[in-house]
């Protein structure tokens, strides 16, 4: 039968040795001396060896000299363990991976995860810029904590908590014939040469379905796109975040028919629970996004 430790026995035995007297460990514990005494012996007889001199009860025996040092190295490495295990729980220690589309990773996390690092300085974070659709696979796979994106498709195996609406419009060239225009509807864009993406899809089922079923490119490369656009080539609409706020050659503007928004939220497994880590950055960008409308 394997021999269990106590660590508690364990630190009485440092005490003793340290204070160079049973009577001298207890005043430093705040424990009586029959106590600690008793917890000793106790220990003495599951080892079968006396640690300590019966007539000299400060003084180790050899094979209490052989026992001190790996007693003094298994309480460090249990404080350690445990100090380790209590940060973790707390959210204080460990590592958090996030996924997120582009705009909201460019936009809104730098400050998010400036708010997170400030109250969390020892946690370690994996941010990851995908697609919508990415992050979701990346969620549902286990590769990421958490995702924030809107919803690529249903699925039962994803927890999706709602944080903002991100309005969509149309953006073209700053000499373009439609660029002084406050908001446009879709008929005023069928001869246009429509440039298809990723966020597209929100005009499927509506009414300027047809613009996507017939667009005359498809790039879901946000560089490649803005450059298409920056070129004159086509037009396209995008969620305002994913819009370049600084960009001197291209304008957004609102859609106004269909008005359409795309849905940002936090993305989970369903059925499973988060590392505390990981519900530590959830409930910041809880604080930090829930309700931003005004974007």
């Amino acid at each position: 039968m394997s021999l269990e430790l106590k660590t508690q026995p364990l630190r009485y035995v440092l005490a003793v040795h340290e204070e160079g007297s049973f009577h001298g460990a207890a005043r430093q514990l705040h424990r009586s001396q029959p106590a600690l005494s008793m917890a000793i012996r106790d220990l003495e007889e599951r080892l079968g060896q006396p640690l300590f001199e019966k007539n000299q009860k400060g003084q180790l025996t050899p094979y209490g000299e052989y026992c001190l040092p790996r007693f003094r190295e298994l309480i460090k490495q249990h404080d350690r363990l445990a100090n380790d295990l209590q940060h973790v729980a707390l959210g204080q220690q460990g590592r958090v991976t996030l996924a997120t589309v582009p705009s909201v990773a460019s936009r809104l996390m730098p400050e998010v995860l400036a708010a997170f690092i400030a109250e969390f300085p020892n946690l370690n974070i994996n941010l990851h810029d995908e697609n919508a659709e990415f992050v979701c696979r990346m969620v549902a796979s286990g590769e990421v904590d958490l995702g924030i994106s809107s919803v690529w498709a249903q699925d039962e195996h994803l927890s999706y908590t709602h944080l903002f609406e991100d309005n969509i419009g149309v953006v073209l060239h700053r000499d373009h014939r439609l660029a002084n225009c406050d908001s446009l509807q879709w008929q005023e864009l069928q001869k246009e040469r429509f440039i298809a993406n990723g966020t597209s899809r929100l005009l499927k089922k509506t009414a300027a379905a047809s613009l996507v079923d017939n667009n005359d490119f498809y790039i879901s490369n946000m560089i490649s796109l803005l450059a298409m656009l920056e070129a004159g080539s086509g037009i396209t609409t995008l969620p305002s975040l994913a819009f370049p706020v600084d960009n001197q050659k291209l304008r957004f503007i609102p859609l106004r028919e269909p008005k359409l928004v795309r849905q940002i939220g936090i993305i989970k497994l369903a059925n499973r629970s988060l590392s505390p880590s990981a519900q530590a950055l959830e409930q910041v960008i809880l604080r930090r996004l829930k309700g931003a409308t005004a974007l």
